[in-house]
């Protein structure tokens, strides 16, 4: 089922996020964080997509050996294991970095024959070792060449000139939107701008970069309608757990604090004292969310389901 249909339902609907566990873990760490969250229904279950990383080994003599690492493997795997498991529709996110455009729609013809027809479309971060984004050698350049490939399969042109008479593969794509704008955009006009590239291009819906000033989401959506944006744009919400969560999430997912909370947590002095917090930031801004009529709220769980629990029973 596409999780446009879903957004149909009328009332407002919970997903979340998860991460494939590191590398030596086995699935049971995805099953406890999705069995946290199971009595709110969830409407889908997005899992991400994690590109390689470049580190050094020792070698005889001294010799360092650049090796490429995934360290968190897994993603169609796991989408597989949700949606039989759980009955749930999974939305893999398929990034540009790390795959030609071949290898993109050997992963969606997978997809397809797994019954899984949801995707999210992201051009992905730079390698760390990169000071910019460089798309792997064929492959797509931005997410918006990745929505036209999908697309482009949906009317059956797939990379193999030669196969004829082909069945389309149609996904719901869902895509990236920055209610503060992309770190890498020069204003949030230009990044709107691009944005409705995405969805002329045949993308169904956008879900958002965490926040945590509504304000700033609701201008966003206001923007996006003014430019002829018509697609459903769900909010992503991400509460604050830590105490390094001051310093790490506006410079990691270059969002601002707004003064009253900042006001709040510079009275906090533990990691519970930040999760009360947190929590209870969450809370208001879910459910000036649910009043504004948004189609879904999206919760970036980052592997920990009990505090998106604890919010959501305060407000679904």
């Amino acid at each position: 089922m596409r999780v446009t249909d879903k957004f149909r339902e009328g009332s407002t609907l919970f997903s979340f996020e998860i991460l494939p566990p590191q590398k030596g873990k086995n699935i049971d760490h995805i099953y406890q964080a999705i069995d946290t969250l199971l009595e709110f229904d969830p409407a889908y279950i997005n899992v991400t997509y994690h590109r390689e990383e470049y580190i050094y080994k020792k070698r005889e003599k001294g010799y360092l050996e650049k090796v490429a690492v995934r360290k968190r493997p897994g993603t169609v795997g796991i989408c597989a294991a949700i949606k039989y498991k759980y009955n749930i529709e999974a939305v893999p996110h398929l990034i540009c970095g790390g795959f030609s455009k071949d290898e993109t729609e050997n992963a969606l013809i997978d997809l397809s024959f797994l019954g899984i027809r949801n995707v999210l479309a992201l051009r992905g971060d730079p390698i760390k070792t990169e000071t910019h984004f460089v798309p792997s050698e064929g492959g797509n350049a931005s997410a918006l060449e990745l929505v036209q490939q999908i697309r482009n399969l949906g009317r059956g042109l797939y990379m193999d000139e030669d196969v004829k008479d082909a069945d389309p593969l149609d996904f719901c794509v869902g895509v990236a939107g920055y209610p503060e704008k992309h770190f890498e955009s020069p204003n949030l006009a230009l990044d709107i701008h691009f944005l409705k590239q995405k969805i002329d291009a045949g993308a169904d819906y956008i879900v958002t970069q965490l926040f945590y000033d509504n304000a700033k989401f609701f201008d966003f959506v206001a923007k996006c309608r003014e430019a002829g944006i018509s697609v459903p744009i769900i909010p992503g919400i991400k509460p604050l757990s830590l105490l390094s969560h001051i310093k790490f999430m506006p410079k990691f997912f270059h969002v601002d604090l707004p003064e009253a909370l900042t006001i709040e947590l510079i009275k906090c002095r533990t990691d519970k004292d930040v999760a009360a917090l947190g929590t209870e930031w969450a809370v208001t801004q879910c459910k000036e969310l649910i009043k504004s009529g948004v189609p879904s709220i999206h919760f970036y769980t980052m592997g920990k389901g009990q505090q998106t629990a604890d919010i959501a029973k305060a407000v679904y």
